[in-house]
């Protein structure tokens, strides 16, 4: 019965309540700084996570710097380019430009490409020389192979030229055809949370089996996001690196959408339907244009075969009837 008049006393019931009352504006007041010091300690979790991705992007960097995309220059190249003073010469942007979209970076490339530039021509010129005079006496006039070799040294004079074109189409068709499917997986990263820089380094080892070229590309444009205080610098450097209008236009959605501040989403899915429908457009191109490009071959190997086929066996009985 004391137990129930305790908890029946209006003295009592006055006091727990001005508890209840106390404790409640103590929580009340102390519960946005809790929640502000687990904010501050999450900011600096993701700030210490975001070092840490740059120290990895930077190391790769340097490892590749040491590897295949930094090369030490060639040095009997190096010392004929800055004998004939070359690179004054053959050293432009538009040049370093082309010889990143075929994959050569740094100064060895660079190095090489103006050495072949003037010394191509010389050894075709010889090749043809040694050749003509040598190997295999055409007989011809001494002028006649004289002028057939310089034919052959404009021919050099453009093979450095013809190899990096090729390397560069060779690079832009593994990229293109990669590039839908690449963006599919970066939506997919992007909606899931991720952040941009984790998306383009979680791509570049997942498209690795399909285009290296590709994932190295995107591999280069993580540790640049990692590094460079402006991040639309990084976006536009892929879209140089590539040279192909789809990749441009997709980094020209992601700049905006840094700069304006639209959903980085929506820009990559609109981006994915176009380059896949590109991609379809280009294959039904290739199959609209396989018809003629087969008429030759027809002509040459199917149809003089069909022909002895089908009139074998008449002239087989002919010559048994005669």
């Amino acid at each position: 019965m004391d137990f129930i008049e305790t908890f029946t006393n209006p003295t009592f019931l006055v006091t727990i309540l001005t508890a209840i009352c106390a404790f409640a504006t103590v929580l009340t007041i102390a519960l946005p700084m809790l929640a502000q010091d687990r904010m501050n300690h999450r900011m600096r979790t993701m700030a210490v996570e975001r070092d840490k991705m740059r120290a990895e992007r930077m190391t790769e960097m340097s490892r590749d710097r040491q590897g295949r995309l930094r090369q030490t220059p060639a040095g009997f190249m190096q010392q004929i380019v800055n004998a004939l003073n070359l690179r004054k010469m053959l050293d432009t942007e538009e040049l370093r430009d082309r010889l990143k979209r075929a994959g050569l970076r740094g100064q060895a490339p660079l190095v090489a490409f103006m050495f072949f530039r003037v010394a191509a021509p010389a050894l075709f010129f010889v090749a043809a020389m040694v050749y003509m005079f040598i190997i295999d006496d055409i007989d011809y006039p001494p002028l006649i192979k004289l002028m057939m070799a310089l034919v052959a040294a404009f021919i050099g004079s453009y093979a450095p030229n013809i190899f990096i074109e090729n390397l560069i189409q060779k690079r832009q068709t593994s990229i293109k055809l990669a590039f839908p499917d690449a963006l599919d997986m970066l939506l997919i990263c992007v909606q899931s949370g991720m952040s941009v820089e984790a998306a383009f380094g979680k791509v570049s080892k997942e498209v690795a089996g399909q285009s290296l070229e590709l994932a190295e590309e995107l591999s280069l444009t993580t540790a640049e996001l990692s590094y460079l205080q402006d991040r639309r610098q990084a976006f536009d450097n892929l879209g140089k690196r590539t040279g192909i209008p789809g990749v441009r236009a997709v980094t020209t959605a992601l700049v905006q959408a840094e700069r304006y501040g639209t959903p980085v989403g929506q820009a990559l899915r609109v981006m994915a339907k176009e380059n896949r429908d590109i991609r379809q457009s280009d294959a039904e191109k290739k199959a609209a244009a396989l018809p003629p490009k087969l008429t030759v071959p027809m002509v040459l190997f199917f149809l003089p075969v069909l022909f002895v086929i089908i009139l074998f066996p008449a002239a087989i009985r002919y010559w048994e009837w005669t």
